[in-house]
């Protein structure tokens, strides 16, 4: 079996668990048109019933500047409609360009999130129980490869590897990793508090009534990590992270200042002013989600936050939306992950026992 039909049979069959007379809803863009092709077979062979929403070049780039009224608040039929009723939803990154939304008009993109926040809501609501399967992977494109600093055919690899597309039967060593990972979520649902130390950074959290999720590669391919959403008001101390992207902006040396569940105070040594406008957002100034990273065959950055926050040895947390899956209530358009590597000096503890230490759990 080739690699591309590897990798869709993964797809449909394990992370999505595409079953006769379901509906999954793909969205991707042209440039994935070879796995997009096996996706379909393999859906049919399913006997799932799939839909496709492909985006071409410079779509999003004519809309933030053709756009205006109505255009801006009108909710896609299709993707409403598949948010509300569909089984799956398969969404295939394969970028043209990442860094086209440097340069969108920074008022119709929040009236955009405004408008489309019922949507987003509705989303999360059902995903939060697979009752809409979702899973979010990625196809290698030269985009996606020039902004991780590798060549096509290096990212491919690093791409396939990720997803243990190399193994024999890939579907069988996710299940080993929901498995061995399902140990660390067992150790954490025993405890009510979480405290990460490290370089710069000593943070406590209370996990009191939420759920860590185990997250082995359905809802995210690739994926690896640990994960829960903080007592909203129960976080305190500072935390660092040398490097953050998001929205094509890049950010050196974030130190923040939390108190009460609060990001009171904030800095940057490059781009201060991107933070400026995210905590300017609704529920953006409290933590969503903290998670540790367990792919360890992830071993770089490549400002793709569907790898970054998986490298092995790392922990990350995220400002804005929580997880309803873990009993999260933080509610915001902006979900913005921040990861920090733990293998030097990195601690964490849980109801004050060290169960964790320079990127490894003990």
């Amino acid at each position: 079996m080739k690699i591309i039909e590897k990798y869709a049979d993964l797809l449909i069959n394990y992370c999505v668990e595409a079953q006769p007379g379901e509906r999954i809803f793909v969205a991707s863009t042209f440039l994935a048109e070879p796995l997009l092709r096996e996706v379909y077979r393999a859906g049919l062979r399913s006997g799932a019933s799939l839909e496709f929403d492909l985006d071409f070049r410079g779509k999003s780039n004519i809309f933030f500047a053709e756009a205006a009224g109505e255009q801006l608040a009108y909710l896609p039929t299709l993707k409403k409609k598949a948010f509300d009723e569909f089984d799956g939803y398969l969404f295939i990154r394969a970028p043209y360009n990442l860094r086209e939304s440097q340069n969108w008009d920074s008022d119709k993109t929040k009236i955009r999130q405004q408008a489309t926040a019922p949507l987003m809501e509705q989303y999360f609501k059902r995903t939060a129980t697979r009752d809409l399967k979702r899973n979010l992977c990625q196809y290698p494109t030269q985009a996606a490869a020039q902004e991780a600093g590798m060549s096509l055919e290096d990212y491919e690899h690093f791409v396939f590897n990720a997803c243990r597309l190399y193994d024999v039967d890939p579907k069988a060593s996710w299940l080993e990793v929901r498995r061995s990972q399902q140990e660390a979520v067992d150790l954490l649902n025993s405890c009510n508090s979480v405290r990460y130390v490290g370089d710069r950074t000593d943070i406590e959290f209370s996990t009191k009534g939420r759920i860590w999720m185990n997250s082995d590669g359905q809802t995210n391919m690739p994926s690896g990590e640990v994960y829960t959403s903080p007592v909203e008001d129960s976080v305190n101390g500072h935390i660092y992270f040398p490097y953050a992207f998001h929205g094509g902006t890049e950010l050196t040396d974030i130190f923040l200042e939390v108190k009460g569940g609060l990001i009171e105070k904030w800095d940057a040594t490059t781009n201060k002013d991107y933070l400026d406008k995210i905590f300017d957002i609704d529920g953006a100034r409290r933590f969503g989600e903290a998670a540790i990273g367990t792919n360890y065959q992830i071993n770089r950055f490549t400002k793709n936050i569907l790898f970054d926050e998986k490298i092995g040895g790392t922990i990350h947390m995220a400002v804005g939306q929580s997880y309803l899956q873990t009993g999260g209530k933080n509610k915001s358009s902006v979900h913005w992950d921040m990861i920090k590597p733990m293998q030097q000096s990195g601690a964490i503890y849980a109801d004050g026992r060290l169960i964790y230490e320079n990127g490894q759990f003990l």
